[in-house]
């Protein structure tokens, strides 16, 4: 058996020598991932006869475009390609099985399915759920290695996800760092790419600078198709002039007005916020109650007297929040009582007291791009603290619905997003104009980080801020 195979760029080499367990290889566009994918595949079945591998795009026509219609005749006199089971076998016995997930229900194709290596092309094309389903089939009593490689770009619903595992290297229980190995490539890396289509650069040179963060330079910070683009937990501000709306959490003034905002769940997540408004009208989120499960998006499907009891305890134990009279908003919806008592009236046995907050999505949505806006200083009218961990995970995630642009995609982890929208609806703003120059001095980032105008200029040091308390 004699396969011919094409000098790889070095990206590629170093992708096709990795032999950790989580291989992923990409992060921006042009990157030649899919050579990638046809290429491990074809050397592994070759190498490993009998070996079994399954290849995951999101949808069946973009395996037949990607892979499909590139391997029967690469693979003509080697393998034979079954068009009803979707699957290559070789002459040696190997096979390529090829499989798709566009959505949940898919994922029942692969129960009690077990292979040797594992492709999930475009990965983050993929929910977290949908990946680690697919993941739970490598598995098999034979001598063949077994891996799963993951090409991927910034953005799509299983963005966050990859970019724990691979980019920010954060583990959970059972999850093993040695396990896991990532191989960035970059468009300038795919030397044919540069050959046939030397201006693809600069069509991605000439993106709006978020996108193209992401798609030239691999950035996994922004990407895509980003909701809430305008927000940022960026820290070099003295150089963008961006200031983050990430900040450590300080003393809250006993005259500003304290907010809690409510978000039900049970099988997903419920969201409870608390904000502080200083005189100024400038909006704080200070803490916050997730009932998430370590898997995204999944609800800890606690009922409604342990949320609200939970809820009860934090106002009055946390020194920001006892003693103080709390204003409550919530999704209308939990006044709604199809049989017996509704679950604002289990909030109000527990006193905790709402009122219905304005569940207008794109208005919502606006004022919290009004919020986020930075002025000429660097200021905005909304920040968080640090503390709120989950604000800052799922924000940035969200991307936009395919067919109403304005609004968020409900199938992304939105929950904190609508809680936020009911707080930010209850004190809304106008677009904000641009502020005079000489006011820098007054922001948030001047008065909590001991920092003036003239350092920036002389000295371009960011000073961290002290937690107070």
């Amino acid at each position: 058996m004699k396969l011919y195979i094409d000098k790889p760029n070095a990206k590629q080499e170093l992708a096709l020598k990795a032999k950790a367990k989580h291989v992923g290889y990409g992060g921006a566009r042009g990157g030649g991932k899919s050579w990638f994918v046809r290429t491990k595949s074809k050397l592994m079945s070759a190498k490993y006869p009998g070996i079994k591998i399954l290849i995951v795009r999101r949808t069946y026509p973009e395996l037949l475009n990607n892979h499909i219609n590139i391997l029967v005749p690469e693979l003509k006199g080697l393998a034979k390609y079954n068009k009803s089971e979707k699957i290559f076998t070789w002459i040696n016995g190997s096979t390529i099985k090829m499989g798709y997930c566009s959505n949940d229900a898919d994922l029942l194709q692969y129960q009690g399915a077990e292979y040797d290596i594992i492709f999930l092309d475009e990965a983050t094309n993929l929910s977290e759920l949908q990946m680690k389903t697919i993941v739970a089939c490598l598995r098999g009593v034979n001598g063949f290695p077994k891996r799963i490689y993951y090409t991927c770009n910034p953005g799509g619903v299983g963005h966050s996800y990859i970019k724990r595992i691979f980019v920010d290297r954060v583990y959970e229980d059972g999850e093993d760092p040695d396990d896991y190995e990532f191989v960035q490539a970059l468009v300038q890396d795919n030397k044919i790419l540069m050959a046939t289509q030397p201006d693809y650069i600069k069509q991605l040179m000439a993106l709006p600078p978020k996108i193209k963060e992401a798609w030239l330079n691999g950035s996994w910070d922004v990407y895509e198709g980003q909701f809430f683009e305008d927000f940022t937990d960026r820290q070099d501000g003295y150089l963008t002039g961006e200031w983050s709306h990430v900040i450590e959490p300080f003393e809250i003034p006993a005259h500003w007005k304290i907010y809690r905002s409510f978000d039900w769940g049970y099988n997903k997540p419920f969201s409870c916020g608390w904000y502080a408004v200083s005189e100024d009208d400038v909006i704080y989120r200070i803490l916050e109650l997730y009932g998430c499960t370590k898997t995204p998006n999944e609800g800890v499907k606690w009922i409604p007297p342990k949320v609200f009891g939970e809820i009860h305890r934090i106002e009055t134990e946390h020194r920001w929040l006892k003693g103080k009279q709390i204003i409550g908003i919530a999704d209308p919806a939990i006044w709604d009582a199809q049989t017996g008592e509704s679950i604002a009236d289990t909030a109000a046995k527990h006193q905790v007291f709402f009122s219905k907050g304005d569940h207008e999505r794109i208005p919502g949505w606006m004022q919290c791009h009004y919020r986020l806006t930075q002025d000429d200083n660097g200021k905005s009218m909304f920040y968080v603290f640090n503390n709120c961990k989950q604000f800052i995970r799922t924000i940035p995630l969200l991307i936009y619905d395919e067919h109403r642009v304005e609004d968020i995609d409900t199938d992304g982890e939105d929950h904190i997003a609508d809680e936020w929208r009911y707080m930010l609806m209850s004190r809304p703003i106008s677009p904000r104009l641009a502020s005079e120059p000489d006011h820098y001095n007054d922001t948030p980032q001047a008065m909590f980080l001991d920092i003036k105008k003239e350092d920036i200029i002389a000295k371009p040091k960011r000073r961290r801020m002290q937690i107070i308390g």
